[in-house]
C-alpha cells in the first residue's frame, strides 16, 4: 500500500520552529505586530495557538508544549501517528491487526485534518485521506449490528480476512431541495447534497462464513449504511482543559431557556446530569466532550486514545485485547473455522482463544503511547486569519446577530487542568496543559439535532467545533472543504443551508436569517468561517 508522508525530520522541525517564530511578527499579513491583536485571533489562547499557517499547520506544537520541554516527546509521538504500522512482531510500528480498520493516524487525518471528500462510486479506504468512516446500524434501534465493531474493520493481515470487502460498497451522492428551492431571494443558487451508501451481504466475512443473522438484518440486507468522517485531531487537549463544571452549566442553560426544538439528548441530560445508561456521564469524569456521538470523556480515554488502539489493533498494556466487534465473539468463532485460517494459524480452538484473549502481549509500549498523547494533548490551533478585514469583522457580527453563535458557542475559559485518565495508564511524562487560557473553538459542546437527509446516526451530534476548519483545503489538498459529519457540505454555503434544510432542525431559525441576508452579507458571514 502506498503511503505518502508528510514528516519532517526532528533537526529541520526546530530550524522551522525557529524560522516561523522570527516571522511571526506578521501574522496577519497587514503588518499589525502580533501584540495588536484582538483575542479572537489566539484561538487555543497564548498556550495553544501557532501562527504558522501553512500546509502544515494542524501539525504544530503548542507553546505550551515547547514551554514544558516536551517538544522532543511531542516529535515522537508525531513519527509514530503519521507511519504506518505493520504486522511484525517486532519493531517500533509492529503489531498491526489481525484485522483492522485503517494502518495509520495519516490515513483518517491527512496532515492531522478533519478526512477529505468521498467521491462518487467505490468506497476506497485505500484512498490516502479517506478519514469517512461506516457505520452500520439496525435502522430500526438505530444500534451497531453485533456482527461488526461500531467502526467496522476492512482489511485483515494474513491469514485473516477482512470483516468487510471495501470493494463491494458503493458510495451514491443525491440531491434535496429545500423550502427555497435552493436558490437565494438574489438568485444565487447552492446544492444540498448527501451520500446513499449500498453494501452487499456477500461483502461480509461472516455471512460468506455461514453467518446468519438473528434479526435477519444480514439476510434481508435490511441493515443501514452511513458514513462519518473524521475531525481534525489539533486543539483537543484545550477541549480537555474546560472544566466539567462550565460544560455542565452549558447543559443547564440549554435545558432551560427553550431555544432547542428538540431539547437535549435524554442519554445525557434529562431534567439533570444523566448518569447511568449506556453513553452515561460519569460522575467521576465528568460529561462525555469527544466524538460526534459523545461516547468519549477526558482525553486520556477519548477518541486519539481510542483510535490508536482499535483503528490498527495494536494492543498495549491496558488493553491486551483486540477490537473485533459489537458481539465479541462472532468474528472469532467464524475465523476460527475457516480453513484456510486454520492451515495457516492452528486448530479452530487456538484461533478462537488467540482472538478473544483478555491477555495479550502489549504490542505498543508505555513509552510510545505516552509520546503519542504528548502529540495529541500538544497539537495546536491556527491563529485566526485575516482579523482586521472588515468584510470578516462585518461576518463576525452578523454570525452572533443571526444567532449561530448560540450552538457555535465563541469561547470558553479553561480552568486548571489537571489532566485525568479513567484507565489509569501509567503515563511516564507530564503532558502539555492550558490552565485559564481565554480560546474560540465554537462550539457548546452539546449536542443537537439538524434533522438533515440520511441525518447521521440517531439524529444527535455534538457541535463541531470549527477553529481552523477554512484551513482544511491549503492542508490536505482536498477538492472540498468536505464540512459536516459525512463530507455533503462542499463548501460553507452548504454546510449552512443543510443546518435548516428541516423545520425541525434546531438550527432553523438562524438558517433563515442568514437566508434572508444579501449576497454581500452572507459572503462576510463564510468569510468570517473561514478565518476563525
Amino acid at each position: 500500500m502506498k503511503h505518502f508522508t508528510f514528516h519532517i525530520p526532528q533537526s529541520m522541525w526546530m530550524i522551522a520552529l525557529a524560522a516561523l517564530a522570527f516571522v511571526a511578527c506578521k501574522p496577519d499579513g497587514g503588518g499589525q505586530p502580533e501584540t495588536d491583536m484582538p483575542d479572537w485571533y489566539y484561538t487555543g489562547g497564548k498556550l495553544g495557538t501557532t501562527t504558522n499557517l501553512t500546509s502544515m499547520t494542524f501539525r504544530q506544537p503548542t507553546p505550551a508544549t515547547e514551554e514544558a520541554g516536551l517538544g522532543t516527546m511531542f516529535a515522537q509521538g508525531d513519527n509514530i501517528a503519521e507511519k504506518d504500522f505493520v504486522t511484525n512482531e517486532t519493531g517500533r510500528q509492529h503489531g498491526l491487526g489481525p484485522i483492522y480498520v485503517r494502518a495509520s493516524c495519516q490515513h483518517c487525518h491527512p496532515n492531522y485534518s478533519h478526512g477529505t471528500s468521498i467521491p462518487e462510486g467505490t468506497y476506497n479506504a485505500k484512498d490516502q485521506g479517506n478519514g469517512t468512516l461506516l457505520v452500520v446500524i439496525n435502522p430500526q434501534t438505530q444500534a451497531y449490528v453485533p456482527w461488526l465493531a461500531g467502526m467496522p474493520q476492512l482489511f485483515g493481515a494474513a491469514p485473516f480476512k477482512a470483516p468487510l470487502d471495501p470493494d463491494q460498497i458503493t458510495v451514491e451522492w443525491k440531491t434535496a431541495t429545500d423550502e427555497h428551492g435552493n436558490k437565494f431571494a438574489d438568485g444565487e443558487t447552492y446544492e444540498l447534497r448527501y451520500p446513499e451508501v449500498k453494501m452487499p451481504n456477500t461483502a461480509v466475512y461472516v455471512y460468506n462464513q455461514g453467518y446468519r443473522d438473528p434479526d435477519g438484518l444480514l439476510e434481508s440486507e435490511g441493515y443501514e449504511v452511513k458514513l462519518e468522517n473524521t475531525i481534525g485531531v489539533y486543539g483537543t487537549g484545550l477541549l480537555d482543559a474546560i472544566t466539567d463544571e462550565d460544560i455542565i452549566a452549558q447543559y443547564e442553560k440549554e435545558a432551560t431557556d427553550g431555544k432547542l426544538k428538540n431539547g437535549l439528548n435524554p442519554a445525557f441530560w434529562n431534567g439533570g446530569f444523566q448518569t447511568s445508561g449506556y453513553y452515561k456521564n460519569d460522575p467521576q469524569w465528568g460529561p462525555k466532550r469527544f466524538t460526534y456521538a459523545l461516547t468519549r470523556g477526558p482525553i486520556m480515554d477519548a477518541a486519539g486514545a481510542n483510535a490508536i488502539w482499535n483503528i490498527t489493533n495494536v494492543t498495549r498494556s491496558d488493553r491486551r485485547y483486540h477490537y473485533l466487534d459489537l458481539a465479541g465473539t462472532i468474528y472469532a468463532e467464524y475465523a476460527s473455522k475457516d480453513p484456510e485460517v486454520q492451515a495457516a494459524f492452528g486448530t479452530e480452538q487456538e484461533i478462537y482463544d488467540y482472538l478473544t484473549s483478555k491477555s495479550l502481549p502489549a504490542e505498543m509500549t508505555d513509552d510510545e503511547f505516552t509520546q503519542v498523547m504528548i502529540w495529541h494533548r500538544g497539537l495546536a490551533v491556527p491563529a485566526a486569519r485575516n482579523v482586521n478585514d472588515s468584510a470578516v469583522l462585518r461576518g463576525k457580527e452578523l454570525f452572533t446577530q443571526i444567532g449561530c453563535d448560540y450552538c457555535h458557542r465563541p469561547t470558553w475559559t479553561t480552568g486548571p487542568d489537571e489532566v485525568r485518565d479513567p484507565n489509569h495508564f501509567p503515563v511516564t511524562a507530564s503532558m502539555p496543559r492550558y490552565p485559564n487560557q481565554k480560546i474560540w473553538p465554537y462550539t457548546d459542546m452539546v449536542q443537537h439535532k439538524l434533522c438533515m437527509e440520511n441525518d447521521i446516526r440517531t439524529g444527535w451530534c455534538r457541535t463541531t467545533p470549527l477553529w481552523g476548519r477554512g484551513l482544511h483545503r491549503k492542508a490536505t489538498g482536498d477538492a472540498y472543504e468536505a464540512r459536516l459529519h459525512d463530507t455533503r457540505a462542499r463548501n460553507v454555503i452548504e454546510a449552512i443551508m443543510w443546518h435548516g434544510y428541516s423545520e425541525q432542525s434546531d438550527a432553523y431559525w438562524p438558517t433563515q436569517q442568514f437566508y434572508k441576508l444579501d449576497k454581500e452579507d452572507r459572503d462576510a458571514v463564510v468569510a468570517f468561517i473561514n478565518a476563525i
